[in-house]
């Protein structure tokens, strides 16, 4: 760890602790808040790793997902009414999510380094973003995956309703995960500026 990239550090630290408390809290039908804060992360890393590499880009990732597995085991150890808030389910679909997609992310962006400023943030986070949401929510509530927790009950997960309230009928966490995903969508191509911006302002070279 050096000093030149620990703002990057704090920065996704920040992004976890943040996601973990405001997935708790509804935004509509089928999103949380975290929903809106987590794609930050696709960020955090893509700058981290234009302007320092890939190798200090994989070490704030770890940073964020030893942050994550921290958050999870409080997380545990807090009752909600249906039980602790993160369940093993939870705890290792975020896990196997966020390491997977970050660090499928880095390797996009450093293959796509070489072209226009915005095609390796892009199809990056679009990757990595879609990875994410795919694992977690089959990991946490799909049926065929039960035996990884059987004492936990996520039949609700699987109540089939029309997909985001008027499609056709699918699992209940099919529509959360295609919405997590439309809301993931959306931030990659908005986090297109503040890339830019940040990467200029870190790379300007100063005038004496």
């Amino acid at each position: 760890m050096t000093r030149s990239y620990f703002p990057g550090i704090l920065a996704m630290a920040a992004v976890v602790v943040a996601s973990n408390i405001l997935v708790q809290f509804l935004f509509g039908q089928w999103l949380t808040w975290g929903a809106f804060t987590y794609p930050v992360a696709f960020l955090v890393t893509d700058v981290m790793n234009r302007v320092y590499g890939k190798g200090p880009a994989r070490r704030v990732v770890l940073a964020g997902f030893v942050v994550g597995v921290i958050c999870s085991l409080i997380g545990t150890q807090i009752m909600g009414e249906f039980g602790p808030l993160v369940t093993l389910r939870i705890a290792i679909g975020s896990g196997l999510a966020f390491l997977t997609a970050q660090l499928l992310d880095i390797s996009v962006f450093s293959a796509l380094r070489g072209g226009k400023w915005w095609r390796a943030p892009l199809a990056s986070t679009l990757v990595g973003s879609s990875v994410d949401t795919a694992i977690f929510f089959s990991v946490a509530f799909s049926d065929t995956l039960s035996w990884i927790e059987p004492a936990n009950d996520v039949s609700w997960a699987g109540e089939m309703l029309p997909l985001l309230g008027s499609g056709p009928v699918a699992p209940l966490w099919v529509s959360l995960a295609l919405a997590d995903w439309m809301v993931k969508l959306a931030l990659a191509l908005l986090a297109l500026i503040p890339f830019r911006l940040i990467v200029k302002r870190l790379t300007a070279v100063p005038t004496l």
